[in-house]
């Protein structure tokens, strides 16, 4: 199955309540259509440590570059991003580990 897409909430300077949370899906995984200034929250809701991985789209010297992860401790939230689209591509594609993530994406709003 195709991953599945996170949709992006603009931040505007009036304000905005919480975007709604799409739960991880440990095995389609996720995308969110990446400007290189989008962030996501990303929330560990169960009581065991769960990960966050960054899949990165380049290689060094024709190598692949090991992708980033983020450690969730159990109930932790955390930030994680901007994802630069020279790294990450203008489709940034991510895994979870476990339903338990839940994660939600924004981006400040221009204009």
């Amino acid at each position: 199955m195709p991953r599945v897409i996170v949709p992006v909430t603009d931040v505007v300077r009036t304000g905005i309540l919480p975007a709604t949370e799409v739960n991880g899906d440990a095995t389609n995984f996720h995308y969110i259509n990446n400007d290189g200034a989008t962030w996501l929250e990303i929330r560990n809701a169960g009581a065991s440590p769960r990960t966050f991985t960054s899949v990165v789209n380049v290689t060094v010297d024709g190598q692949a570059v090991t992708n980033p992860t983020v450690a969730l401790a159990a109930s932790a939230i955390k930030k994680v991003g901007p994802f630069p689209i020279a790294v990450y591509g203008t489709t940034f594609n991510f895994n979870v580990d476990h339903a338990d993530i839940k994660i939600t994406a924004y981006r400040l709003a221009t204009g």
